[in-house]
């Protein structure tokens, strides 16, 4: 995975970012990722209902 990827539609959920970018296979996925130090929660989605539902719900070990 490259560390360049361009995000677009960045929408911030508690200390959870939504984002919107394309894989390398030119596929659209949908980010979630906490920002929160310690935590590491980052995931793919194919879809944006189920991104933004993960960050509605993520809670931080921290």
């Amino acid at each position: 995975m490259t560390a360049n990827r361009r995000f677009r539609n960045v929408v911030r959920i508690g200390p959870v970012q939504v984002a919107t970018c394309y894989d390398g296979r030119g596929h659209e996925k949908h980010t979630a990722a906490c920002t929160a130090p310690r935590c590491g929660f980052s995931t793919d989605y194919d879809s944006r209902a189920a991104a933004e539902l993960a960050a509605r719900t993520h809670r931080c070990p921290a």
